[in-house]
């Protein structure tokens, strides 16, 4: 066995995870977290001393999810996730109002708008951003007072929408703005108030912590009503039926107070790989408009990205072609579509950095991806 082959055996033992926006590595303070409150046999909501012991880590994990993301605690009602979170909020909050949904918003969100609704979509500019102009002129067209749903950083290529300047014209225009924050809280500064957003969504394990929870936070001093998809046993004030996940709700927490605590800026390592990939012939997508500082969406013109994820995927890379959420399928991708790439909306891959990863992870990401442009495998990637 000659030394390249040799490489390429210890590659392949040893995988590199570039795919944070579909699922973040757990971070260590958040299964200690879990660990803990899994060893609490009360329910939440049983009065006796076992289930208060299970309430109180259920409402300390409340109030720091609260306090770190700008809301009061009872306006934290804890979900099964981000997915969840959305289809609360629109299904919650939505009634008898006509939704505006950013044309690359996630499936869950555009899937997600009630059955019967007026829907129109919110078109982006060719950086990814919504156009405000558009936006002004459906917020202000006749009819039912608007919901708008836009996320504030988009899970393939981790372009930031101009929330200050959308969260304005929604209060000119009495609108609901609501942000699917899934892909930002933890990463940036997020909180509820300054945005301007009326409700938020967000998921534990985009930040570190477990699959399994997600919180919709809402707007306000007081407790805010929402009506329930369904009701259960009545708990998170009536809001959302279902005991409560005890070990991922305090990953949740535990996991987002370590991102906040501890920030990490991954701009340059994700800068490195992306100028290495230019250097190669690739474009990269939303450069032109603030991004994420961990995101790269990255366009190999000619080839398909189902066969630049199989080289990587051969070279121990863990990388992707947009959204983790199609059963497992690699889709044309409706946001670089929205942006006006055509063709090239079939030919990008999508690069998320962990917040543990290494330098060296980056480099041979740049070593293998210049191997798959330069044509090594071709056979694979086109």
């Amino acid at each position: 066995m000659n030394d390249k082959t040799d490489d390429r055996a210890k590659d392949f033992s040893q995988p590199v995870y570039l795919d944070a926006n579909a699922t973040e590595p757990l971070r260590p303070q958040a299964r200690a977290a879990m660990l803990e409150a899994a060893d609490l046999t009360g329910n939440p909501s049983s009065v006796h001393h076992a289930g208060r012991r299970a309430r109180a880590v259920l409402e300390e994990a409340r109030n720091t999810v609260a306090h770190r993301l700008g809301v009061a605690p009872l306006n934290c009602v804890f979900t099964s996730g981000g997915t969840e979170a959305n289809v609360l909020a629109m299904h919650g909050l939505g009634q008898g109002r006509r939704f505006l949904v950013g044309r690359t918003e996630h499936d869950a969100v555009r899937k997600g708008v009630p059955d019967g609704a007026d829907r129109a979509w919110l078109e982006v500019d060719s950086h990814g951003q919504v156009r405000l102009d558009l936006l002004e002129a459906a917020l202000s067209a006749p009819g039912a007072p608007a919901f708008v749903c836009l996320m504030l950083a988009n899970n393939e290529t981790g372009v930031l929408h101009p929330m200050a300047e959308v969260a304005r014209l929604c209060r000119q225009y009495g609108a609901h703005l609501h942000v699917d924050a899934v892909q930002a809280a933890g990463r940036m500064a997020v909180n509820v108030e300054e945005l301007g957003a009326d409700s938020l969504a967000c998921s534990g394990h985009k930040m570190g912590g477990p699959k399994g929870a997600g919180a919709l936070l809402l707007r306000g001093p007081a407790p805010r009503p929402l009506a329930p998809v369904f009701e259960g046993g009545g708990q998170e004030q009536g809001r959302r039926g279902g005991t409560q996940p005890l070990p991922a709700i305090a990953g949740l927490a535990a996991a987002l107070c370590d991102a906040l605590d501890n920030p990490r800026d991954l701009a340059p390592l994700r800068n490195r790989l992306e100028q290495a990939a230019q250097a190669t012939g690739a474009l990269v997508c939303g450069a032109g408009a603030p991004r994420l500082g961990n995101t790269a969406s990255l366009v190999l013109p000619g080839r398909r990205a189902q066969g630049q994820l199989m080289r990587l995927d051969l070279d121990g890379l863990c990388v992707s072609a947009g959204s983790a959420c199609s059963s497992g399928k690699v889709a044309f991708s409706h946001v670089l579509e929205a942006m006006g790439l055509g063709e090239q909306a079939g030919q990008a891959i999508r690069v998320s950095l962990p917040w543990n990863v290494r330098e060296a992870d980056v480099e041979r990401f740049v070593q293998s991806y210049a191997r798959m442009a330069a044509g090594a495998g071709l056979a694979l990637a086109q």
